[in-house]
């Protein structure tokens, strides 16, 4: 069964309650949980139970190798991922016997993580230990927990294979929430062709946070990637050492409790705990917060701590984020629960459900990809059902300036699906040879792992990776089956990433992500210090850095050519003609823009000789007859320009209609397609095999495009800029772009 309901409404209960109650009836409980973050906290809610028949453990990847043993001999809950699940519990199921042959429950926590590719794989892993537990006798029941999604029956039946009860009924008691839409100005700046640039949405996250830290409120600071988080907690610093060395002169002099004007949600009982002084209750557009001031922050805190306090002012705010070790994670999480630390910026690790409670705001810096996780990261705040604030701060992107002029697509709606593919042949066939390695599959199989299995077995046979006999097929081969499926990455051998100076590792990017990530001139972040790439050896597996204080940050673009292998599905779209199919498309990163950290300036595009990368995936695209554009050609609109600027934001705006971030699809348009002889606009899917993204832009397309009409049209600027149509990843420097003519194009192509 699957429980979708909102945040703190109860699920750790719900599930906790059976699970217990299997290990005390001699049984045992397997606990999965996408971050080790997460796993860490239910062992901790599991010890304060003192319950002493139950023996819960951790086995991830912090594990010490001499707890292992006790682990698998004595633990009767165990808390792990799906990467362990994967390569360390199932492919050693013989050690395992005697948990598996008890077996009763399988809590799936926060599964509405386990979306695009890496759900499809965690899909398979979940059907390779239902054949495991089926070895040892034991049908384990499976219980799913997720934030609200639509469809939740729907989507755990393809994550686990079983037909699926589901529970939506949300009747927990919560505080209000003030939630404000915090849009940030254009800036006097230009950037690339003259496009106005607004305010980052990281720079806006900083100033907030070291507003409310001032006001000591307790805050989380949510920001899309690693180098974000970090910049985020190294800037509301930087502010807050200035403040406390401009107000360590005057710590003995008495100041006023902050004041409360309009900021206050009706009936809360401490304003101070709920918004500072300086943030309106809502907002979706208007002058924004500006950067703080001596004076405004010197009324903003309501007791004057000793010229120590203030030098430790700065030291109450920090970075979490994957990629830390696991001893500096656990003290971070501890900190911010006692309250040591009052502000903390972090990426996604800490949105999966962490127990973090007395929490009074949460910035969230830019769309989160999804309204699962946005309600998922403002439900952080006002955990103890006490009164919360929380702020959506816009990125320069389509989508979130759609998100801030359009609030009814936020509020009362329901959330989108949740897509994965489990089929998709690249991700089921190094699935079935690690299945085949754990126990030599039979025809009895062929059910459990899907209706594409036979097609898939025939070709692993053919290429020689598995070897059919009567009794089956086996694995004969004396490499590790589990290595070649590599859950959350792309494929292909990591990249180290190793300070040239000292040889020190400082940690490691998925080898597709390492042309756009740790490319030669790329600025790479980790733990608040910065390093610059020297060079990447994609051979050697390399990417050597030094350590650097550079004021910018650097964005790959890249140039890609598509070819139609097949159309799968097709049907009329206003005046055009929609598909879905199988596409080649070959991507080059050709160049980097840099633009500076807290202005977004553009500072120069840096070219680069990168091999380019070919991928067979599934694309949605769109055509439109030449009659029907012979009028906007007549009115002088460039017609590529208007199918590049349409292509732009219409990447951008997919992800409110399937569970995508924007760097996960990629597009191409062409005034003339050679496959099509036709205007066409493509969208296609960054994996290999496809990931399910374009498959419901397929499904959604009248709403998604008229979505993405609308978003370029709500812009305030008058050629197109990076809040509509511009990209940061277009190798073709945003040229040709023609914003009028994409409002025409969609139009057309609509029927409006």
């Amino acid at each position: 069964m699957i429980i979708s309901t909102g945040t703190a409404s109860g699920k750790s209960l719900a599930y906790l309650t059976p699970a217990v109650a299997s290990c005390l009836d001699g049984g045992t409980v397997l606990y999965l949980t996408p971050t080790k973050a997460l796993a860490a906290d239910q062992l901790r809610a599991l010890r304060e139970l003192r319950i002493a028949q139950v023996r819960a453990a951790c086995f991830d990847g912090d594990t010490p190798f001499e707890e292992r043993t006790w682990v698998r001999q004595h633990a009767n809950y165990v808390l792990t991922n799906p990467d362990m699940l994967h390569r360390g519990i199932l492919p050693r199921h013989a050690q395992w016997s005697s948990f598996f042959r008890r077996l009763r429950m399988v809590v799936v926590d926060e599964c509405h993580g386990y979306r695009g590719v890496f759900g499809s794989h965690v899909a398979q892993i979940l059907r390779r230990l239902r054949r495991i537990c089926s070895r040892y006798g034991s049908r384990p029941v499976f219980m799913l927990a997720s934030a609200t999604a639509s469809e939740p029956g729907a989507f755990a039946k393809r994550l686990t294979g079983l037909e699926m009860d589901e529970v939506t009924v949300d009747a927990s008691p919560r505080g209000s929430t003030t939630f404000a839409l915090w849009e940030p100005p254009l800036t006097e700046l230009r950037g690339e062709r003259g496009a106005p640039v607004r305010r980052t949405a990281t720079a806006e996250a900083a100033d907030l946070l070291a507003d409310l830290v001032l006001a000591d409120v307790r805050t989380l600071a949510f920001v899309r990637s690693r180098r974000g988080a970090e910049t985020v907690s190294l800037s509301a610093r930087a502010k807050l050492s200035d403040v406390a060395f401009s107000l360590s002169a005057h710590s003995g002099s008495p100041r006023p409790r902050p004041h409360t004007a309009s900021a206050t949600p009706a009936g809360h009982p401490d304003p101070a705990s709920a918004t500072s002084p300086h943030l309106p209750a809502s907002t979706t557009g208007g002058e924004p917060h500006r950067a703080v001031t001596q004076q405004t922050t010197a009324s903003a805190v309501s007791d004057p701590p000793s010229a120590n306090g203030w030098a430790d002012l700065p030291n109450r705010v920090a970075a979490y984020r994957a990629g830390y070790l696991a001893e500096d994670r656990r003290l971070l999480e501890g900190a911010l629960r006692s309250g040591s630390l009052l502000g903390l910026a972090t990426t996604n690790a800490l949105e999966l459900g962490v127990d973090v409670s007395g929490l009074d705001a949460v910035l969230i810096a830019g769309w989160p990809g999804t309204r699962a996780s946005l309600w998922q990261q403002a439900g952080r705040a006002g955990r103890e059902g006490q009164d919360a604030l929380a702020v959506l701060i816009a990125r320069d992107d389509p989508l979130d300036t759609y998100l801030v002029h359009h609030p009814e697509a936020l509020f009362g709606r329901p959330v989108e699906a949740i897509v994965l593919d489990p089929d998709n042949p690249y991700v089921l066939g190094p699935h079935l040879c690690a299945a085949a390695a754990e126990i030599p599959l039979t025809e009895d199989d062929l059910d459990t792992f899907g209706p594409t299995t036979a097609d898939v077995l025939d070709g692993l046979v053919s290429q020689g990776l598995l070897r059919r006999r009567p009794a089956g097929w086996f694995w004969t081969r004396r490499e590790r089956a589990t290595d070649l499926a590599d859950i959350r990455g792309g494929g292909g051998a990591p990249i180290q990433v190793v300070e040239a100076a000292t040889g020190r590792l400082l940690g490691s990017v998925d080898e597709p992500s390492a042309h756009t990530t740790v490319h030669t001139g790329a600025v790479y972040l980790h733990q608040g210090e910065s390093f610059l790439v020297e060079t990447l050896d994609l051979e050697a597996g390399v990417a050597l850095v030094s350590d650097a204080e550079p004021d910018y940050a650097t964005f790959a673009r890249d140039v890609t050519e598509i070819s139609v292998l097949e159309s799968l599905r097709s049907h009329p779209l206003g005046r055009g003609l929609l598909h879905f199919g199988e596409v080649e498309v070959t991507r080059q990163v050709v160049s980097y823009l840099k633009r500076r950290l807290h202005s977004g300036e553009m500072l120069g595009d840096e070219p680069l000789d990168l091999p380019p990368r070919t991928l067979r995936t599934r694309a949605v695209w769109w055509t439109l007859p030449a009659a029907e554009l012979t009028a906007l050609a007549d009115e002088g609109f460039d017609l590529g320009g208007a199918a590049h600027a349409a292509e732009h934001a219409s990447i951008g705006l997919l992800p409110l209609f399937a569970t995508c971030d924007r760097w996960d699809i990629g597009g191409v348009s062409t005034e003339l397609h050679a496959d099509t002889g036709l205007l066409t606009v493509f969208v296609y899917d960054g994996h290999e095999g496809g990931a399910g993204f374009a498959e419901r832009g397929y499904a959604r397309a009248s709403d998604w495009l008229t979505a993405t009409r609308e978003a370029i049209a709500s812009c305030e600027c008058e050629r197109g800029c990076p809040s509509c149509i511009q990209s940061p990843k277009c190798g073709n420097g945003n040229e040709p772009l023609d914003k009028q003519g994409a409002i025409r194009l969609l139009d057309t192509l609509l029927g409006s």
